[in-house]
């Protein structure tokens, strides 16, 4: 299921309105020109963390920048979306990440292949 063209669209706006999350956070605690810098950098930063740090088989091409086994693949996803979600809280955005963390469950549950799969890989 988890390579599911449907499943996967799904999982691309969920990475996106992640990022958007992060923005959104930093917007409401950083004031001013820090602020605008903050609002750009941290899903930035976060954007390349994510493109960067891979498992060879999920990447285009079959290798990876800087390759990680499953398991740590899976902790970069839980610190992202986890980031995403505490920001939509603590920027008191509580239904928006509530509703995020509930599509993010729903994507999980549904991709169980992958993530079993995920846990089996070695860098």
């Amino acid at each position: 299921m988890a390579n599911n063209p449907i499943n996967l669209a799904f999982r691309f706006l969920l990475e996106l309105y992640a990022l958007y999350a992060m923005g959104y956070w930093s917007s409401h605690f950083f004031p001013g020109r820090v602020g605008i810098a903050f609002v750009i950098l941290i899903p930035l930063i976060a954007a390349i963390v994510w493109g960067v740090f891979r498992i060879p088989s999920e990447s285009p091409n079959g290798r990876a920048p800087v390759p990680v086994s499953g398991w740590m693949r899976l902790l970069i996803e839980t610190g992202f979306f986890g980031f995403a979600i505490w920001g939509l809280f603590n920027a008191g955005a509580i239904q928006a990440g509530t509703i995020f963390g509930s599509a993010l469950f729903l994507h999980y549950a549904l991709s169980y292949d992958r993530i079993a799969a995920l846990l089996r890989r070695q860098a």
